[in-house]
């Protein structure tokens, strides 16, 4: 009789739950005992469906914190641990690796040609190689474009699934209203408002087979604006990727980033009107060592304010995009651009923090005077609300700056006026990406 493997998948809310419809489902001879969870707070509160799970398995997957994995790995005999998720530096991957082999057990990951889908219309994938790199105002720039054309359009998010699971297995975002019946986290808005704001139907959830298949029966076009650094659950036909010119380097320092990296059809260098001399340079040397192939683009993202007169000479407090100064490193975002251009003075929030967004300054030192939007939970929205509201009496703030796209002031009940700042995808050489679209379709 052929054995069954015990495993365990390292995850943080979705790829995980990929790795697991995708590829072992589908391997009977991979018996998942648990999830492991990191960097999404409250995930490890819940278990995977055996809805979803299938047949096999007679109840939930438990969910645990990462921190028990040497734990159960002992207990529960486990032989492999698929590792799934994303944006982690290079020597980080090999600690975890280190950690799983030294309690016995094998260190796997599973590569594109294992996990991704197969699509019967046209797929554009838009990724990265740090999150934060400018990635969805690139998507957003060609939803826009397709769309004015003529062409119908379906977005196919990186999943963030991290409500109740089985109800989320396939979710489709067409209006506001739509985000507020799926009781959207300010995460998830970030993703969805702009596209729900243009008028084209956004995807995303757990199953990404069915999401997938939903999405695919109104659109010409699929395009995939990916999560993190990771690279497509979905196979492209044309594989944008897009470089961080402010984080130059990285491209080769993080896991799947360098993946992205060396996988591109096109190479797109972003923020390279803010870059240090010679990051272009050495961004386009690394290119053509590691992927000689593809054309390469560089490109900007133009800030724009809607009350700029509120900012002026203010004390102002900056709050920027929750993943690209968390996990993403940045210690400024466009709030803050936005605020130095206009002669504001950011004040700092960290003395004023309270619940979970106290921990992320702890767990994020880098962060100074800015405050990440964070609110994966309605007590992590009040937290981030009553730290708002305090920092802006103490600090006397007369403007808040929300470089959020989740639209802050329509989710939290603040005291002070807000400025919305947004920014936008302009190539600035290179072969157009526009044309090369067209000629895929």
């Amino acid at each position: 009789m052929e054995r069954t493997y015990n495993c365990i998948v390292m995850g943080a809310a979705g790829r995980d739950f990929h790795v697991y419809l995708s590829f072992l489902k589908s391997h009977p001879e991979f018996r998942v005992i648990a999830f492991t969870a990191t960097q999404i707070p409250f995930i490890d509160q819940r278990g995977f469906p055996q809805s979803l799970a299938g047949p096999a398995y007679d109840s939930d997957i438990p969910i645990y914190d990462e921190s028990e994995l040497p734990r159960l790995i002992r207990e529960q005999d486990i032989d492999f641990v698929f590792f799934a998720y994303s944006d982690i530096s290079h020597a980080e991957v090999m600690h975890k690796s280190s950690l799983v082999q030294a309690a016995g057990a094998s260190f796997v990951m599973l590569g594109p040609d294992h996990t991704q889908l197969v699509s019967g219309k046209p797929v554009v994938s838009v990724t990265a190689t740090r999150t934060g790199a400018g990635k969805s105002p690139l998507t957003q720039w060609l939803a826009r474009l397709l769309t004015d054309e003529g062409k119908r359009v379906a977005v196919i998010r990186h999943p963030m699934p991290y409500g109740n699971l089985e109800m989320q297995r396939v979710q489709r975002f067409a209006s506001t209203q739509d985000l507020v019946d799926h009781d959207c986290t300010i995460e998830e808005r970030e993703e969805y408002e702009p596209y729900v704001d243009m008028g084209i139907p956004i995807y995303a959830g757990v199953d990404y087979q069915g999401i997938l298949d939903e999405s695919s029966r109104e659109a010409d076009i699929v395009l995939w604006d990916g999560g993190n650094n990771d690279f497509s659950f979905i196979k492209p036909d044309l594989d944008i990727v897009v470089v961080d010119a402010l984080r130059a380097g990285h491209e080769i320092d993080y896991f799947p980033g360098e993946v992205n990296f060396r996988r591109a059809d096109v190479l797109v260098i972003s923020k390279a009107g803010s870059a240090e001399p010679g990051a272009l340079a050495g961004i386009r040397e690394r290119a053509a060592e590691l992927n000689p192939d593809a054309p390469l683009c560089t490109a900007d993202l133009e800030i724009q304010v809607d009350q700029p007169e509120r900012l002026q000479g203010q004390r102002v407090l900056v709050i920027e995009d929750g993943p690209t100064v968390t996990h993403g490193g940045m210690s400024f975002g466009a709030g803050s651009v936005a605020a130095e251009r206009a002669g504001a003075t950011p004040v700092d929030p960290r003395p004023y923090a309270v619940g979970t967004i106290r921990d992320t300054f702890e767990a994020y030192p880098h962060m100074k005077r800015i405050l990440p939007a964070m609110g994966y939970s309605e007590t992590q929205r009040e937290a981030l609300a009553e730290t708002i509201n305090a920092c802006c009496e103490a600090e006397n703030v007369g403007c808040i700056v929300d470089a959020s796209p989740a639209r802050l002031d329509l989710m939290l009940d603040l005291d002070v006026p807000l400025a919305r700042v947004v920014y936008r995808f302009r190539q600035i050489d290179g072969p157009a990406l526009d044309e090369l679209v067209r000629k895929l379709i």
